[in-house]
């Protein structure tokens, strides 16, 4: 499965992508307002972002641009690797069919 992780905290990012090798997830992280924010959205089986560590023309552009590839979003307030994991769980309970 692979992610973009729009937001969330720099200092974090190594523990983000341990994270997400941990449960088999293809990471990729934007922070902030990027160039490549848009093709790193494009082939992504869903973006997550972070609300509270993101400004709101990066978050109007990720929404924007995975609304129009038909991409689902999944946003979250806090950024820490625990709201990180949670959704990872929530992602594989998802794609094995349980009911969440």
């Amino acid at each position: 499965m692979s992610v973009v992780l729009v937001g969330g905290m720099k200092r974090l990012e190594r523990h983000y992508q341990s994270e997400a090798k941990r449960f088999g997830v293809s990471l990729k992280i934007c922070n902030g307002l990027e160039n490549t924010t848009v093709a790193r959205i494009k082939g992504a089986d869903v973006v997550v972002l972070f609300t509270n560590k993101v400004s709101h023309q990066a978050r109007n552009e990720a929404v924007r641009t995975a609304a129009g590839l038909g991409i689902p979003v999944r946003m979250y307030h806090s950024c820490g690797l625990c709201t990180l994991r949670e959704c990872f769980r929530c992602l594989e309970q998802k794609k094995s069919g349980d009911r969440i």
